[in-house]
């Protein structure tokens, strides 16, 4: 197999950011067949399918690996720039991509981040996904790290304890003296919140005191932020992060349905096993807002 030239790598990147051919030829400031001659090349270079020609494109699973090498040249490069003293032409900035989960992200992941993107001179491509499906995204090289409740360390990358994040199931005052009157009695049939279809918070909880999911109406709500709205509002019972909740319940408009019992997800910090200055310093932004924020493991 020959050598993938750096502009070859460049134009999978840009077609797979950009999602299609004329989109990824207008960011390289070439011609959408000069994009299909460079991905053709590389496919005839390692003999496999590299990208599907679907709108928007996907990556097969040899195209992922190239993705994930791609990806990896992009921030050595960048690195090199950085000790050389040369951050690179104007707005060049190198894009790292993370996978996070929508709690983290509205909570504590982003103070991590704003204190290192103008150091480091970064712009961060942020995915966000359910913290037990990031691993999914690390695999097909779609990012350089992800929080994620799994310590299982997929091949090529290293694993490290963020801590716990700990929620609470709450709901207002005024929904538990009519839905709740006999307190956890009732849970399995009263409204409840819920993010998406993936999200498991509510039902464990229900089968920790009620050994079953609710079979009780389902609001989905898939922003997080707006969860916590929805739950303070009354929408529903819900299950939320402290750090959505704590001020709430100390003022008296969120009532704790189960004090002594808190949920905990455990996250973990998982990242290419790569040598890279850039990467190192995004890790340790990262350590040190879970320490300030996190429970710990």
């Amino acid at each position: 197999m020959q050598r993938f030239t750096l502009d070859q790598l460049g134009t999978l990147l840009a077609l797979i950011e950009e999602g299609t051919f004329d989109k990824a030829a207008r960011s390289l400031h070439i011609t959408a067949s000069a994009v299909s001659q460079r991905v053709k090349a590389m496919e005839q270079s390692c003999g496999r399918v590299l990208v599907q020609r679907t709108t928007p494109v996907a990556l097969t699973d040899a195209g992922s690996v190239v993705l994930r090498y791609a990806r990896q040249v992009e921030l050595l490069e960048a690195d090199t720039l950085r000790a050389l003293r040369d951050a690179g032409p104007a707005g060049q900035a190198v894009r790292v991509s993370l996978a996070v989960n929508a709690d983290s992200l509205a909570t504590w992941f982003l103070a991590a981040l704003a204190g290192v993107a103008d150091e480091l001179d970064v712009a961060f491509d942020l995915h966000r996904e359910d913290q037990e499906h990031t691993l999914s995204l690390l695999r097909s090289g779609a990012v350089m790290a992800a929080v994620t409740s799994s310590r299982e360390t997929i091949q090529g990358c290293v694993t490290e304890p963020l801590g716990r994040m700990r929620y609470r199931a709450v709901a207002t005052p005024d929904f538990v003296a009519r839905r709740l009157p006999a307190g956890l009695t009732g849970l399995s049939a009263a409204p409840v919140v819920t993010f998406d279809r993936n999200d498991d918070l509510q039902d464990a909880f229900l089968r920790a005191h009620k050994g079953r999911p609710g079979e009780a109406p389902r609001h989905v709500i898939p922003a997080s932020n707006d969860f916590a709205r929805a739950v303070l509002l009354g929408l529903g019972w819900g299950v939320l992060p402290e750090q959505q909740c704590l001020a709430e319940i100390a003022a008296g408009s969120l009532v704790e349905l189960a004090a002594a019992h808190p949920v905990d997800v455990p996250l973990y910090w998982q990242r290419w096993n790569l040598s890279s200055p850039l990467l190192d310093a995004v890790s340790a932004a990262v350590q040190d807002a879970a320490v300030r924020e996190l429970c710990a493991l």
